[in-house]
């Protein structure tokens, strides 16, 4: 798994696998990326003015992925 922060343009990423996706959006700001094994990659635009980041709050974000 990796995660990365780009504090400059707010957008956090999620990855769990490297494994080609298909973004889905669940939200203006969420996108999940899908792999033949679930859920590969998780983007979130505005995730510090939408209190996902830091990672506090993951129980929140969770269930938008699913």
């Amino acid at each position: 798994m990796r995660i990365k922060y780009d504090d400059q343009d707010d957008i956090l990423c999620i990855e769990f696998s490297k494994e080609p996706v298909k973004d889905v959006s669940h939200g203006w700001n969420v996108n999940v990326g899908y792999a033949a094994n679930g859920i590969a990659e998780i983007t979130i635009l505005d995730a510090k003015a939408s209190g996902y980041w830091p990672l506090e709050n993951l129980k929140d974000l969770l269930p938008l992925a699913a």
